[in-house]
């Protein structure tokens, strides 16, 4: 998957503040995404983002 810093992805879980939208930060071995309801952000590892990737926004 080509992913790129500024996409906002929807991914299968949602988050608990009810969305399901993150914006991309950080590209790499490990993703930093940043939650579009709450700006809360967290760090998943790439194989974490792409089996829960749903689509682009």
């Amino acid at each position: 998957m080509d992913f790129q810093i500024g996409q906002v992805i929807k991914m299968k879980k949602q988050h608990p503040c009810g969305t399901n939208a993150w914006e991309i930060i950080r590209v790499g071995a490990d993703f930093r995404l940043k939650c579009t309801g709450c700006e809360h952000q967290v760090m998943l590892s790439r194989k974490a983002v792409e089996k829960g990737f749903k689509g682009f926004i």
